[in-house]
């Protein structure tokens, strides 16, 4: 049966039970595993879908388990490359990630970030795929990722697989002398589905973004500016067919308003709004979008549908601890 492929860095996650990871001397973290990618393949296998995670993994013991920890939540890892000596990992500075939010990369002589062309048999990676997905976050960690990636994606387009892409943007990790615009067109080219939001797409894809949108603009407008951006795509990327927004407000740490919209060649659809006082943890929340996304054009989702089902996956990451949502759009 055709499956759902994700493609990126495994990563762990470790987070400080308090406002500093030193205070009163406790030194006490939360450990969780991570990774846009693999939170994607966990919420599309929670949603029913057969799903496979291709990362790079070392040969030791936190690696088996980081890959047996997805495993057990229904994603396929046997395409696996066990290749380099270590796993990247981010740390969240503030307790739970909801004040500051501050965050450090370690990520620098990964394994996956280390992986070559010719780590790669790319006939057994898209034996058996018919969707592939990946995000911005691996061409931004240096040259040889984006070089890395546009092999990938040419070698997916060449099966005839639909490719979709998260614009996730972290400046912290474009470090190494390419802005974005340099690199992500390029690679944009080939997907059939972008999500994102209109700043990363403007940062990514040049698409306008109006001057002066902040917090207290209106719903309608924001809705006016994704179709603007999402026009900008479809005219510069013949072959795009799908784009998403998120749109995610908050206010203190436990605040959070989130709406999206879905944007066709010929349908503009917008969600309703959620809103919440009650946030758990909001990092995740964007991926399980992505597998709301994703499995709702598969299952051929009306537009409203879709954006429906996305948006409201979004939401309910919001309730769960961890990078991996729960499956659940409602």
């Amino acid at each position: 049966m055709p499956q759902i492929l994700t493609f990126g860095e495994v990563l762990y996650r470790l987070q400080s039970l308090s406002e500093s990871i030193f205070e009163g001397g406790n030194n006490r973290l939360k450990v969780f595993p991570g990774g846009s990618e693999a939170n994607v393949s966990v919420g599309l296998a929670q949603m029913g879908d057969q799903v496979q995670f291709c990362s790079a993994f070392p040969d030791n013991t936190l690696a088996n388990e980081l890959k047996d920890s997805i495993q057990n939540l229904g994603v396929d890892c046997s395409k696996a490359i066990r290749f380099g000596d270590r796993i990247g990992s981010y740390i969240l500075l503030s307790a739970n990630g909801l004040s500051s939010g501050e965050v450090v990369y370690d990520r620098k002589y990964s394994s996956f970030s280390q992986l070559k062309p010719e780590n790669i048999d790319f006939d057994l990676l898209f034996q058996d795929v018919d969707w592939f997905h990946w995000s911005a976050l691996t061409p931004a960690l240096s040259q040889d990722m984006a070089d890395l990636m546009k092999q990938v994606l040419k070698e997916a387009d060449q099966r005839g697989i639909t490719i979709s892409v998260d614009l996730n943007y972290r400046s912290k990790l474009w470090k190494y002398g390419k802005e974005p615009l340099e690199i992500m067109p390029k690679l944009a080219a080939y997907c059939d589905v972008i999500m994102g939001n209109i700043w990363a797409a403007q940062n990514m894809l040049d698409s306008p973004v109006e001057i002066g949108l902040n917090r207290q603009t209106t719903k309608e407008i924001y809705f006016n500016s994704s179709q603007i951006s999402a026009k900008h795509i479809f005219e510069t990327f013949p072959k795009a067919k799908h784009i998403a927004n998120t749109f995610r407000f908050m206010d203190h740490s436990k605040h959070n308003l989130f709406y999206g919209t879905y944007h066709s060649r010929n349908e503009d659809s917008i969600s309703e709004t959620f809103e919440t006082e009650a946030v758990v943890d909001r990092i995740g929340s964007g991926d399980a979008f992505m597998a709301g996304l994703i499995h709702a054009l598969r299952k051929g989702f009306s537009a409203q549908e879709i954006i429906n089902f996305a948006t409201g996956a979004g939401y309910q990451k919001l309730f769960v601890e961890g990078d991996f949502g729960n499956g659940k759009a409602n």
